[in-house]
C-alpha cells in the first residue's frame, strides 16, 4: 500500500491486515475520499463511484473501524433493494468481519426465524435488510424499536438512485425518519450509487430538508476504454417465408438472434431487451441454435416473473468461471448483483434512459485491459406509402443514438424529487399506527409531513382531508381518547404480508374489442376516450376504460396512419428528445452506427428536412394533426391534458402531442395553445377532470379525488416546462403559422 494513502492508515490495524492479504495495490480514489469523511459518524455522506470501483468498502471499512472503536457493540444497518444483493454482500463482508469479531446479520423473507432471534437478543453488527422487512420489523415489533436500533451507528443505502423518485424510494425515506425517531437522536446516513445525475437532489432525498450538509464524494475515474456498436435492422413491410429447410427464416428477431448468437458465445454477456415477453422469446430463439448447432446452451432468462430457482440458476451460470454464459435479462440484472465481470452488454431497442443505460454498461469492462462493450440493436419499419411520422424520422434509431450521445459526454437523468407520494403516505400512516398500536391526528401529521419530514409538502388542511377520507374508507378510525386505530379494512390489509411493499408490481392493462381480448399492454400515461392506441400492427379507438378491471374497451380505427409513437420503455426526458433534434439537424454521422443504422439516419435527415421541421411544429397528417414539441414525456403529457380541458382529443405522443382533429380545424388548435400560454393555469381538478388511469401506485385508490390529482400531477406532469414550450413556441406559430401537410 503506498505510504501517501494517509487514509489507510486511519483504518483498524485487522482492516490493514485484511487489505494487505487480499493484494490490493492502493485505495482507489473514493475511498481515499470517503474514508475520513466517515470515519467520525458526525456527519451524512454519498459515495457515487463507476461499479467496480469499491464504494462498499468505501463505505464499510470506515464504517467498522469506527464501531471498534467504540467501548461497546455498534450496528450498522445496511439497506439494499435486492435480496439477491443481500446474499452477495453477506458472503461479501462475512469473510471480513469473522476477523473483526463482528457479526453480520441477513434478513430478508428467506432468512429463518431463529437467526431473526438470535440478531433481536444481540442487536449488534451489520444487519442486511431490504426496505420491505425494515417496514415489517417497525409495523411487528412496536413499542420495542428503539430498542433494537439504540445501539445504531449508521444507516448505508445501497443503490441510491434506484429509490429516488419511487414510492419505494420515499418508503425507505421515511422509515428511516421513523428509527431516528425511535432512538430520539439523528443517526449518519451514507448513500451508495453508480449513477446519480444530480448530487444534490441526491443528498435532499438522503436527508430530507438538510441536503446541503451532506458531504459527497464523487468519482469520476474509468479503468477501462469504450466500444460500442448500433446496428440497424429493417422490418419488411411484407415478410415472404420461404420453404423450410431448416434454418431461421429471415425475420428481424431471429436476425438479431443469429448475430448475438455469433458474437456472445463463449464468453459471459448480459442482453436487456425491452420487455418480459421480449426476454422469453431471444431467450427460446437462442436456444434453438444452440439445439441446431448441437453445442450446449449458453443462453439463460432473467426476469421478475420468473421462480426464484429460475433466477437463481441462471446467477450461478454466469458466476462459474470455467463455462460461459449470457443472461437475457431485463432490470432484474441492472443493479449490482455480483455476478462477476461480463464481456458484453447488447441492448435491444432504445434503453429506459441514460442513466439505465449507463447502470447496465458499468456490467462490462470490469476486467483489467479489457474494454467496455456496447451492443444495440435498432429495429425500423420500411419506409412505405403509409408510413408513420415515427418511421420516416426513424425516432428508434434517433432515441437510441441520442442516449448514446449524451452517455458518452457523461450525462444522465437527473433524480425525479417532485413528487408528492401520497400513496407511500397512506401506508405509512397506517403503518405508524400499527407501530405504536395507535396516534393522534397531530402525532401522525408531525412524524410524516412535519418540517424535514418525508412528507412535508403536505398542508394541514390537506392532511385532515386524507384523514377524514380513510375514515370513510374504513381504514382508519379514531376512538373516544381522539387516537387513530385501524379501522375494519385497515386492520385486514395491514395485517397482510402484501402490506410491507410500498409498490405494486408492473400491472398491464387487458385490451378487449367485441368481447375478444387482443392481449394485454403496460400503460406508462395517462388514457382517455377517443384516444388512439397501436396494439398488434393496427390502430384502436378507446371506447370505454375500466380501472377497476384493468381493461381498455377498443373498436378498429378505420383508415388514417397509426400514432405518432407507439410507446416507450420508460419515461424519456426533455434532454434526450432535445438532443434527438440536434441530431436530425446535424450532418456528423456517428462513428459507432453501421451502415444500415447510417442509412436510417440519412434517410431520418432528409424527412426532418424535407417537412421543414426546423421551423414548423404543426404536421398535418389527415385525420391528425402532430404538434413536435421535443419535450420530454411529463411535458408532453401536460400539453395534452391543457388541450383535453379545451375540449381536444389529445395524446402525448413520443416526441410531441397528437390531436385528433375531429370538427376541429389546425387553426382551432393553434389559437388554443395561444390562449394556453396566456390564460391562468387551471386548478388540477379542473386539469385533469375526466381523465382515466390516475391510479397509478398501490394505494392510489385510497386517496380523495382532490389528493390523488395532486400526487399524479407532481409524478407525471411538467405543468412548467409545458407552459414554458407555449410562450415561446407559440409567438412563432402566430407570425408564421405554417402547417405541414404530410402527403
Amino acid at each position: 500500500m503506498s505510504e501517501s494513502s494517509t487514509s489507510f492508515f486511519q483504518l483498524d490495524e485487522r482492516i490493514q491486515r485484511f487489505i494487505w492479504a487480499e493484494g490490493w495495490e492502493s485505495l482507489r480514489d473514493a475511498q481515499e475520499v470517503a474514508i475520513p469523511l466517515i470515519l467520525n459518524a458526525d456527519r451524512d455522506v454519498i459515495v457515487a463511484a463507476a461499479t467496480a470501483t469499491g464504494k462498499t468498502e468505501a463505505a464499510f471499512l470506515p464504517a467498522l473501524t469506527h464501531m471498534l472503536q467504540l467501548n461497546e457493540p455498534g450496528l450498522i444497518v445496511y439497506i439494499s433493494p435486492l435480496k439477491a444483493l443481500i446474499n452477495d454482500q453477506f458472503d461479501r463482508f462475512d469473510r471480513l468481519c469473522e476477523q473483526l469479531d463482528i457479526p453480520v446479520w441477513p434478513w430478508h423473507g428467506d432468512v429463518s426465524s431463529s437467526l431473526k432471534a438470535r440478531f433481536l437478543s444481540k442487536r449488534n453488527g451489520i444487519l442486511l435488510i431490504t426496505p420491505e422487512s425494515l417496514e415489517a420489523m417497525l409495523c411487528n415489533r412496536g413499542t420495542s424499536v428503539g430498542a433494537i436500533f439504540e445501539r445504531l451507528t449508521f444507516l448505508v443505502v445501497d443503490e441510491l438512485h434506484a429509490f429516488i423518485g419511487s414510492e419505494r424510494g420515499k418508503q425507505l425515506q421515511s422509515l428511516m425518519h421513523r428509527i431516528e425517531h425511535a432512538v430520539d437522536r439523528k443517526v449518519p446516513r451514507i448513500g451508495l450509487s453508480a449513477t446519480l445525475g444530480d448530487m444534490n437532489l441526491a443528498a435532499e432525498y438522503l436527508r430530507s430538508g438538510e441536503g446541503a450538509s451532506v458531504s459527497i464524494v464523487e468519482s469520476r475515474s474509468s479503468n477501462s476504454e469504450l466500444k460500442i456498436l448500433v446496428k440497424g435492422y429493417e422490418e419488411p413491410l411484407v415478410i415472404r417465408l420461404g420453404e423450410s429447410n431448416g434454418e431461421l427464416e429471415p425475420t428481424t428477431p431471429n436476425l438479431i438472434a443469429v448475430h448475438l448468437f455469433k458474437s456472445l458465445r463463449g464468453s459471459n454477456n448480459l442482453v436487456f431487451p425491452n420487455s418480459r415477453r421480449e426476454v422469453e422469446r431471444f431467450t427460446h430463439l437462442l436456444n434453438n441454435l444452440c439445439s441446431q448447432y448441437q453445442v450446449p446452451n449458453e443462453f439463460w432468462p432473467h426476469h421478475g416473473s420468473l421462480s426464484k430457482e429460475i433466477r437463481t440458476e441462471t446467477e450461478a451460470a454466469l458466476k462459474q468461471k470455467n463455462l460461459p454464459a449470457t443472461a437475457i435479462c431485463t432490470n432484474t440484472l441492472e443493479l449490482g448483483i455480483d455476478i462477476g465481470a461480463v464481456k458484453s452488454v447488447a441492448q435491444i431497442g432504445s434503453p429506459p434512459s441514460v442513466a439505465s443505460l449507463r447502470q447496465r454498461l458499468g456490467r462490462s469492462g470490469r476486467r483489467k485491459g479489457e474494454p467496455a462493450i456496447l451492443r444495440s440493436y435498432c429495429i425500423e419499419d420500411a419506409l412505405g406509402a403509409q408510413a408513420s411520422l415515427a418511421t420516416e424520422l426513424r425516432l428508434e434509431l434517433i432515441e437510441t443514438t441520442a442516449m448514446i450521445s449524451l452517455l458518452l459526454e457523461g450525462w444522465f437523468e437527473p433524480p425525479s424529487t417532485n413528487g408528492v407520494h401520497l400513496s407511500t403516505l397512506v401506508q405509512q400512516m397506517l403503518s405508524v399506527v400499527a407501530q405504536y398500536g395507535g396516534a393522534t391526528i397531530s402525532q401522525l401529521f408531525k412524524l410524516l409531513c412535519g418540517e424535514k419530514a418525508p412528507f412535508s409538502g403536505l398542508s394541514k388542511e390537506e392532511f385532515m382531508i386524507l384523514v377524514r377520507h380513510l375514515g370513510h374508507s374504513e381504514l382508519l378510525m379514531q376512538d373516544s381518547s381522539g387516537a387513530l386505530l385501524h379501522g375494519r379494512i385497515g386492520e385486514k390489509l395491514v395485517n397482510h404480508y402484501t402490506f410491507y411493499a410500498a409498490f405494486v408490481i408492473d400491472e398491464e392493462f387487458r385490451i378487449v374489442t367485441s368481447s375478444k381480448t387482443l392481449g394485454t399492454i403496460p400503460i406508462s400515461q395517462m388514457l382517455t376516450v377517443g384516444q388512439r392506441i397501436l396494439f398488434a400492427g393496427k390502430t384502436w379507438f378507446v371506447e370505454q376504460i375500466d380501472e377497476a378491471q384493468k381493461t381498455i374497451y377498443v373498436i378498429r380505427a378505420s383508415g388514417g396512419v397509426p400514432p405518432l409513437f407507439s410507446g416507450s420503455t420508460g419515461r424519456i426526458h426533455t434532454q434526450v428528445r432535445q438532443r434527438m433534434r440536434s441530431l436530425l439537424e446535424s450532418n456528423d454521422v456517428p462513428l459507432f452506427l453501421d451502415e444500415v443504422a447510417r442509412r436510417f439516419l440519412a434517410e431520418a435527415r432528409q424527412g426532418y428536412a424535407d417537412r421543414n421541421l426546423g421551423s414548423t411544429f404543426f404536421i398535418d397528417h389527415g385525420k391528425v394533426l402532430y404538434i413536435l414539441t421535443w419535450l420530454g414525456d411529463a411535458a408532453n403529457e401536460a400539453i395534452a391534458c391543457l388541450l383535453l380541458r379545451r375540449g381536444f382529443t389529445a395524446t402525448a405522443a413520443g416526441p410531441g402531442v397528437e390531436v385528433l382533429k375531429s370538427s376541429h380545424t389546425n387553426e382551432e388548435v393553434l389559437d388554443a395553445l395561444i390562449d394556453i400560454s396566456i390564460d391562468e393555469l387551471p386548478s388540477l381538478d379542473i386539469l385533469l377532470a375526466g381523465i382515466k388511469n390516475l391510479q397509478r401506485e398501490k394505494w392510489d385508490w385510497a386517496l380523495p379525488d382532490s389528493l390523488l390529482r395532486i400526487s399524479y400531477a407532481s409524478l407525471y406532469l411538467n405543468l412548467d416546462e409545458a407552459l414554458k414550450w407555449t410562450k415561446n413556441i407559440v409567438p412563432i406559430g402566430i407570425v408564421n403559422p405554417e402547417i405541414r401537410t404530410i402527403d
